[in-house]
């Protein structure tokens, strides 16, 4: 490494690879897969978590770099890394990981699942009362659906659907003639581990004993039925992930709608990235399958089943109290449980919510009281992912019922969640709220809802802003902050942004938020200049930012900058990281953090300290690219000083001190954990909260 003062602040060594960065995120992940202090079917969860993020990262990132290396891309990121080179090195580190996936299961968890009464059988270790019933099974509902497809001159090649679970076939004929053919394990029509009947497994209704088989070995020990008259030498599971990453032209499109679906459509045909196959297969038979699919051999993954390990998360539907987190009833703000009119409450106060902590239930509260007042003219809001059975749809769907003017925009290119917002985009247009499906040009990530209301003084905005989704489901496992507030100037700010969003207006000045990609950038650059010059000057600057991804080269020199002044710079990141902390003369005064844990650490706030006018923002923002100028997002400032005060002395501090969860970043992009001083007591952030919900109303 160079000399500090050799190093201009645009040196790739000073920049960590943004997938590696991800990859070390998800090996995170799997650590908490293996920490014995989570219930055991906890450990599953996350286990199970690890594989659909790999799943995600193929499809979506493993794919570009092909992409890139395939049209000869030269441009390379911060770090310097081509693709071919990014493409070695994720694989490099993807076949440590693997092993360590495969050993956390078959070595850890599944002999404890056993020894705690859930089994999970292959066929040939079932009994002969419990074959016979899954034969019944096999006979009557599976059996009628499979669809064998062989592959000879006259029957061409299968198509393989993203991430199906199929079968690879070795047939003979009488002559030993051998055949290839395929069958899809029908994962989307059953579930893919089927529970066994207690009669069968002769039990005696314990409830605490299950036994399951997974789907494919039911499947697998039939084969001789599909394939009557020949012999069935050999069959192997294998897996392929295809390229889902497709950019709508919303410029070319007509009709926006129909654009998504027809992507929808292509994602499933997307070029093949990656396939997986069980490690006993024939060298043969996966060479084939990469000429067929045109994978190269180093994107083709031996794996010692079961190969989608994502579908574990499916034990989680177990009964099993014992093995899972113990659950706690979140808090209700006191006066949001005492008054039942929520206008009224935030008329004297901004209201802050902290999920999942804080219920959610206030925010379904505050739409759907304004559905039914009376006094509500009009709701405005944006929806990125709704969730199934959503309370915030039907509400609004309510307020129409009692003649409100609705308007609702909805993300249609919030990717993997497309087919859902299509289903509510039309579910709401039915019942004639005016739907708009997102920005030519940008993606609308803000989480903004606002409601209008006639009083006696005027018109009065009732906003709530927030950190994450309308989600009540993801409320309960990500964290997240939401604002109610009927503050004038934000209120003129949210009016005018939603002018933007569902017209022509172009905003470039709010009153009191940043938005991207108007102000945000350039605001969040001008505080922490801000800082350096108080650092300079008094040397009391100080930066505390947390977030999901740190990426924005400009952002991240502007912080390299703060450290050379001497400031402090605490940045807690829960997954990718391209900042290089503790390189001397260049960052050694940041300090970056991660917690993962029992919930997804999904706020953004961002704190600076001003001389002891201390600002503290948050909102739906990350510091990358994509979010300062390819989106629309927003940042909000806590103006409120007692709320203000209890964030910044409680909420931040605790979360800093985390000595069970909390990862600290090294300067070679590796992560140590922290280890509590001696006499020190362990600390749990997360756990901390929960114990505490509430408690940050006192400020």
């Amino acid at each position: 490494m160079k000399t500090p003062d050799a190093h201009p602040l645009v040196d790739p060594s000073l920049y960590i690879n943004r997938e590696l960065s991800w990859l070390e995120f998800n090996h995170h992940v799997l650590d908490e897969a293996k920490d014995e202090r989570h219930p055991l079917l906890e450990r599953v969860k996350f286990l199970a978590i690890v594989a659909n993020n790999l799943d995600e990262f193929f499809m979506i990132r493993v794919s570009g770099l092909q992409r890139q290396l395939a049209k000869g891309v030269l441009v390379s990121p911060p770090d310097g890394m081509t693709p071919a080179q990014q493409l070695a090195a994720i694989q490099q580190r993807l076949t440590v990981d693997l092993e360590e996936l495969s050993r956390c299961w078959h070595e850890d968890l599944l002999p404890k699942l056993t020894a705690a009464g859930i089994h999970l059988h292959t066929y040939d270790t079932l009994n002969q009362r419990q074959k016979d019933q899954m034969h019944e099974l096999f006979m009557h509902e599976i059996f009628p659906i499979l669809t064998p497809l062989a592959f000879d001159s006259a029957h061409p090649f299968p198509f393989i659907s993203n991430l199906s679970l199929n079968l690879a076939i070795l047939v003979q004929d009488q002559g030993k003639k051998e055949f290839f053919a395929r069958v899809k394990v029908p994962t989307n029509l059953f579930s893919r581990l089927i529970r066994i009947p207690d009669d069968a497994a002769g039990g005696h209704g314990d409830d605490t004993t299950v036994h399951v088989v997974y789907l494919e070995e039911i499947i697998t020990a039939h084969l001789d039925m599909l394939f009557p008259g020949m012999n069935v030498a050999a069959s192997f599971p294998f897996r392929i992930t295809r390229d889902a990453d497709f950019d709508i032209e919303v410029d070319e499109a007509s009709d926006l709608l129909t654009t998504v679906e027809e992507v929808m459509e292509q994602r499933a045909r997307g070029k093949p990235v990656r396939i997986e196959v069980d490690c006993s297969m024939q060298d043969s038979i996966c060479h084939m399958l990469e000429h067929k699919l045109g994978v190269a051999t180093q994107s083709t993954y031996r794996v010692k089943g079961p190969l989608g390990m994502a579908d574990l998360m499916q034990l989680l539907s177990l009964e099993r109290p014992d093995l899972k987190d113990i659950p706690f009833v979140p808090s209700v703000h006191p006066e949001l449980e005492k008054e039942k009119d929520i206008f009224s409450v935030i008329r004297r106060h901004d209201i802050l919510l902290y999920h999942p902590y804080d219920s959610f239930t206030p925010v379904v509260n505050f739409i759907r009281q304004a559905a039914t007042d009376p006094d509500v003219l009009g709701i405005k809001i944006t929806l990125y992912r709704v969730g199934a059975n959503s309370p915030i749809v039907h509400a609004l769907m309510e307020a129409r019922e009692h003649g409100k003017a609705v308007a609702a925009l909805i993300e249609l290119k919030a990717r993997f969640d497309e087919e859902n917002n299509i289903g509510w985009a039309r579910a709401l247009e039915r019942e004639g709220v005016h739907v708009v499906y997102g920005v030519v040009g940008l993606k609308v990530h803000a989480k903004l809802c606002m409601v209008v209301r006639r009083e006696k003084d005027g018109i009065q905005r009732y906003v709530h802003l927030g950190t994450g989704n309308y989600n009540a489901t993801t409320a309960r496992i990500y964290t997240d902050f939401g604002l109610l507030t009927c503050d004038k100037k934000i209120g003129e700010d949210v009016a005018h942004l939603f002018n933007f969003l569902t017209g022509y207006a172009r905003i470039e000045h709010y009153h009191k938020l940043l938005v991207s990609p108007v102000t945000l950038r350039k605001k969040i650059l001008e505080r922490i200049e801000r800082e350096i010059t108080r650092q300079k000057k008094h040397g009391d600057g100080h930066i505390v930012f947390k977030m999901n991804a740190l990426q924005d080269p400009e952002c991240i020199a502007a912080l390299y900058r703060a450290s050379q002044a001497g400031m402090n710079v605490d940045l807690q990141v829960r997954g990718i990281c391209c900042l290089r902390p503790g390189v001397p003369g260049i960052s050694e005064n940041i300090s970056v953090s991660s917690i993962v844990g029992r919930f997804l650490e999904h706020a953004r706030i961002y704190y600076f300290r001003n001389g002891g006018d201390e600002e503290v923002f948050l909102g739906s923002a990350d510091l990358m690219p994509r979010n300062l100028d390819r989106r629309v997002e927003e940042l909000f400032p806590l103006e409120d000083k007692k709320i203000r005060s209890a964030l910044i002395n409680c909420i931040i501090p605790v979360q800093l001190r985390d000595t069970e969860k909390l990862r600290l970043l090294k300067s070679d992009g590796s992560y140590a954990r922290v280890q509590p001083e001696a006499g020190e007591e362990e600390l749990n952030a997360q756990s901390w909260l929960v114990a505490h919900r509430g408690s940050w109303y006192n400020g």
